[in-house]
């Protein structure tokens, strides 16, 4: 999976070495593969956030020398090197060409528009893709900032749902151009 670049982010594909590492400790530094060679990633105790809980299934998901989860991203703020973020699909695309996404940054850079650049890279290489024909997400009701990002990005509502962690949730959906 290849790194991806946007004006102030790198996103790192999630591996091995930083789930392990993650359930150790919560403050650590890992030298990451870039696309320009080896940059040092600073992991502060926010990072990262939410998904925690999920990284010893992801761990034991990864089977013989795979490395890295598919699909996921660490976002990494390329001036400080310090991971700010994490971003990926969840699992496979549906048999009509949807993918699911999920995004998740540290409170600290909540407000600066990195969200919405790093959901921006991720939409655009899913849609560079042969499979994927519209990307989805899901925003709680009462979480305004993460619809916004997806409105700046031309994602449209189709739809209501409700899950036991978030409560109501809005559906929405970017096609493929």
């Amino acid at each position: 999976m290849p790194a991806l670049l946007t004006p102030r982010l790198l996103l790192l594909p999630l591996s091995r070495a930083v789930l392990a590492r993650r359930l150790e400790t919560d403050t650590f530094t890992l030298p990451l593969d870039g696309p320009d060679g080896p940059v040092d990633v600073r992991f502060g105790p926010q990072w990262p956030g939410e998904p925690l809980p999920v990284f010893p299934g992801m761990l034991a998901a990864l089977v013989g020398n795979e490395s890295e989860v598919a699909g996921s991203f660490i976002a990494v703020q390329r001036d400080t090197g310090e991971a700010v973020g994490m971003l990926g699909t969840k699992g496979d695309p549906a048999p009509d060409g949807a993918q699911e996404i999920g995004y998740g940054f540290n409170p600290a850079v909540w407000g600066q528009g990195l969200a919405t650049e790093g959901v921006s890279a991720l939409v655009t290489y899913l849609h560079a893709g042969p499979h994927v024909r519209a990307v989805t997400a899901e925003t709680a009701v009462d979480n305004p900032a993460s619809a916004r990002v997806l409105t700046k990005l031309g994602f449209r509502q189709v739809g209501r749902g409700h899950s036991e962690a978030d409560g109501p949730l809005i559906l929405w959906s970017h096609a493929a151009t």
